[in-house]
């Protein structure tokens, strides 16, 4: 029996021929194909006009049923791979009807440039866009990117740094597009996945792309890929550039657009082979600078001296007349204390917001929502480039943002609030100045903005590499010392990071990735901590080694100075534990609790300086145990019941005496 024709496999192939410009006309239809040879050549070139996810698995049928056909009949075999073909055909040709055609808003420098734009993506594999704050970049791209056809035959995927990112700005490039979010726009995070089979723009964070290489290694499910702030150099986004640079010669259909704010696009460019570079310039009105630093240099009272100090500089901006202000903030406890204080400052009329990663998408989406009375945002440096917080007017910067950073000398990597770099500065500065001239007080002086490093240091500079090979074993990306690094790291700390894991048992003797590894890599943790929580979670002591594992990742709050060496010993000495120096975290944050249940904040503060004990340390441990705490929880490593010493938190009872008890009976050493 002869193989059938194509035509007799229900194949239609009188299909439009899908290609970027949706202007192209059909083709006309092939003669009659009867040869079985004519057959399978016809049927190998419909393929080319199915979706993309689709066409690897169709290729492997389809040489599947050549292999067997001088054998035996393959008519069922070849009839349903036909079948299937024309479905997946009549898809794309159904997505290419219903391509959103976009509308552009004229005062956007980007859309004044979209022609250029457009005409690089057309003739160029990869494209790096360098926009300044308020370009535009960030939602236009995907537009342009429609209007030339792309998101036909498989998505656009569009990256952000963080969700609150990719949620905002998908509900913003749906709202341009006049369709509902889910529909031809949709976004897909941790625990959200608001895509839809007639999607063609997905936003999603670059840790759920870097995630699905796992399953698609292709990406195949994509033809057009934009790396949005791809300045802020995060491991995800390192990791990203380089298994792109691998990808792209296998797929020479897939596009690639890196933006990046003006920091360095070069590089970005010499990485890609030299790829073009378009500038966009941002759309600002002139900027103010005011250098307002805080009076005290005392480190112990210098969260005093920026909360005054932000109050003023509020007040002083206001006084200039009516609009927005947006406080940057190293973190969710600075945010929190900094919106109790301003409401106690300012009358009731005065609306404050808070803006971080954690909170509920509800409570971010306040501050893109249309208000009529005075409107504070306290932000982290998510609204440095993520997204853009409409209405502003006033941008106040202390200067600081919270960074992770790995000591050698201790081998530990902790989470240290540091001044930002020049750039960020400069980035923070340009949110204000949108809506017309505007004023950014920085409270440091003129002489510490100039001393500190133009840029921030890519992530990968300034990680423990132990985590970096972790990480890269999971995502089998390859080995370190191989891998397209846009900066690759010194090898020496390679070599300690080797020797790390296979410390904690990460990897065995063949530098392969065990079973203990694998549980370590999903921890977003110094791998050291981690391994601490993992052993924790055998042996049924979580909330003592969660204690002591926050402790081990901030500065020591205990404090000895030269000249009051034997007075701070002294004071010290009702923390000790003979048996264990751990042990001795325990009872210090047993007390610490205890006081902060029973006194006000200026008393708890004096009692700490006058036991020789740093109170912004003790505060930021207890901040570093709540993210373990919620981290743990949240990845099902910890329940109520697992050990007998419940760590005590700030807004909860003392323990009972039997808890303590049970607590020194049964702590291991």
């Amino acid at each position: 029996m002869r193989p059938q024709s194509v035509r007799e496999t229900g194949l239609n192939l009188q299909f439009e021929l899908v290609t970027p410009d949706p202007t192209v006309s059909a083709s006309p239809p092939p003669p009659r194909v009867d040869d079985p040879r004519e057959a399978l050549r016809a049927l190998r070139q419909a393929i080319e006009q199915t979706m993309l996810v689709d066409q690897h698995r169709f290729r492997s049928r389809l040489r599947g049923i050549e292999r067997v056909a001088h054998q035996r009949a393959v008519d069922a075999p070849l009839s349903k791979l036909g079948d299937d073909v024309e479905r997946s055909r009549s898809r794309r040709a159904q997505r290419l009807a219903n391509l959103p055609k976009p509308a552009y808003p004229e005062n956007l420098p980007v859309v004044e440039k979209r022609h250029d734009i457009a005409d690089a993506i057309k003739h160029n594999q990869v494209l790096i866009l360098a926009g300044e704050t308020g370009s535009g970049k960030t939602t236009q791209l995907p537009k342009i990117c429609l209007e030339l056809g792309r998101g036909v035959a498989g998505l656009i995927g569009h990256t952000q740094p963080r969700r609150i990112a990719a949620r905002s700005v998908a509900a913003r490039v749906a709202q341009e597009l006049n369709t509902p979010l889910g529909q031809a726009v949709g976004y897909k995070v941790r625990f959200g996945d608001h895509v839809s089979r007639d999607t063609y723009v997905k936003l999603m964070t670059d840790g759920i792309l870097l995630a699905e290489t796992q399953g698609d290694r292709f990406l195949e499910q994509y033809d057009t890929i934009i790396l949005d702030e791809a300045h802020e150099r995060s491991l995800n986004i390192d990791f990203l550039l380089g298994y792109l640079k691998q990808l792209l010669p296998r797929r020479p259909d897939l596009k690639l657009i890196i933006t990046s704010a003006t920091i360095d696009p070069q590089g970005f460019s010499r990485h890609f082979d030299n790829a073009p570079v378009i500038e966009v310039s941002g759309r600002t009105y002139p900027v103010e600078v005011r250098y307002r630093p805080p009076g005290s240099d005392d480190p112990e009272e210098e969260d005093v001296a920026f909360q005054d100090a932000i109050l003023s500089a509020v007040d002083e901006v206001w006084r200039e007349g009516p609009g927005d202000v947006l406080v940057f903030l190293p973190g969710e406890r600075e945010i929190k204390e900094t919106a109790e204080s301003l409401r106690k400052h300012h009358p009731p009329g005065v609306e404050v917001l808070p803006l971080y990663a954690r909170l509920s998408p509800e409570d971010q989406m306040k501050v893109f929502a249309p208000h009529g009375r005075p409107r504070v945002v306290l932000s982290t440096n998510v609204a440095e480039t993520s997204l853009t917080v409409p209405g502003i007017k006033y941008v106040i910067d202390p200067g600081t943002a919270r960074l992770n950073r790995y000591s050698p000398r201790t081998k530990v990597q902790r989470l240290h609030v540091e001044p930002v770099s020049q750039a960020s500065a400069d980035q923070r500065k340009g949110r204000c100045g949108r809506v017309s001239a505007g004023i950014c007080v920085r409270l440091y002086s003129e002489e510490s903005y100039a001393a500190r490093p133009r840029f921030t240091d890519p992530e990968i500079l300034r990680t423990n590499l132990a985590s970096v090979i972790l990480q890269m074993k999971a995502l089998r990306l390859g080995e370190v010392q191989d891998f397209p690094f846009l900066e690759p790291p010194d090898y020496r700390a390679v070599r300690d990071g080797f020797a790390t894991l296979h410390e904690l048992g990460a990897i065995d003797a063949n530098n392969a990735l065990t079973s203990l590894g694998a549980a370590l890599a999903r921890l977003p943790v110094d791998p050291r901590i981690g391994r601490m929580v993992l052993a924790a979670r055998d042996e049924g002591a979580m909330d003592e080694v969660l204690v002591i594992a926050a402790a081990l990742t901030v500065q020591d709050p205990r404090e000895r100075p030269m000249d009051k060496q034997d007075a701070a010993d002294a004071a010290h000495t009702k923390f000790k534990v003979e048996t264990s120096d751990f042990l001795g975290y325990l009872k210090l944050w047993d007390w610490y609790h205890e006081q902060a249940r029973h006194l006000s904040q200026n008393k708890l503060r004096k009692l700490c300086q006058e036991n020789f004990l740093s109170y912004v340390r003790l505060r930021e441990w207890n901040e570093v145990h709540q993210q373990l705490h919620s981290l743990v929880t949240e990845m099902g490593l910890h329940h109520s019941g697992m050990s007998n010493y419940q760590a005590p938190m700030s807004n909860q009872a003392p323990m009972t005496n039997a808890q303590r008890a049970r607590r020194r009976g049964g702590a291991r050493h």
